[in-house]
C-alpha cells in the first residue's frame, strides 16, 4: 500500500487538508501537524507533531525542520501532501529529497498572493496548485479549481 504524509500546520490549514480526506482513501496515511489536539480527528491513523514555528523565530524554524525531517526519514513517504504552511514546506523538501512525489495546495486564505511557504515549496512540489484563478501562472502554481 502506498504512504502518503498529509502534513498541515493549525487552524485553515488543517481544516483544509481534513476536507482533503475523501481523496486519501486506499492509502497508509499518516499525518504531520503543529497542534497535538487534532489527534482525534484522525482517530486511528498515524498521527504526529511539531512545534509550530514562523520565520520570526529562526531557532524554532530550525527546530522544526530538524523534527520534520526525522519524521520524513522515519515514514518514507511515498507521496507528501500539504496545504501549508512552513511545517508543510520541510516536508515537502525533505519528502522530494527521500524521492517522494509532492503536493502544495496554497491556502484558500491567501486571496492576493501566494503565501510564502507557498512560493517556496513550487521548487519541490511535482504538483503545485493555487485555489485563486488570477494567482495562476506559467510555471506554476497551477489553478484548478478552489474546493476547499
Amino acid at each position: 500500500m502506498k504512504k502518503l504524509l498529509a502534513v498541515a500546520s493549525g487552524g485553515g490549514h488543517w481544516v483544509q487538508l481534513q476536507r482533503l480526506r475523501p481523496a486519501f482513501e486506499g492509502l497508509d496515511v499518516c499525518y504531520l501537524t503543529t497542534d497535538e489536539g487534532y489527534r482525534n480527528h484522525v482517530a486511528g491513523a498515524r498521527f504526529r507533531t511539531v512545534h509550530d514555528a514562523s520565520r520570526w523565530n529562526k531557532l524554532a524554524l530550525l527546530l522544526q525542520a530538524l523534527r520534520v525531517l526525522w519524521v520524513v526519514a522515519r515514514e518514507r513517504p511515498d507521496f507528501v501532501l500539504s496545504t501549508g504552511a512552513a511545517v508543510g514546506y520541510f516536508a515537502l523538501r525533505f519528502g522530494k529529497l527521500l524521492g517522494a512525489r509532492t503536493v502544495w495546495i496554497d491556502s484558500i486564505a491567501n486571496a492576493e498572493e501566494l503565501s510564502l511557504s507557498g512560493q517556496k515549496a513550487g521548487a519541490c512540489a511535482d504538483l503545485w496548485l493555487t485555489q485563486w484563478e488570477h494567482l495562476a501562472r506559467e510555471g506554476g502554481p497551477r489553478f484548478a479549481g478552489a474546493v476547499l
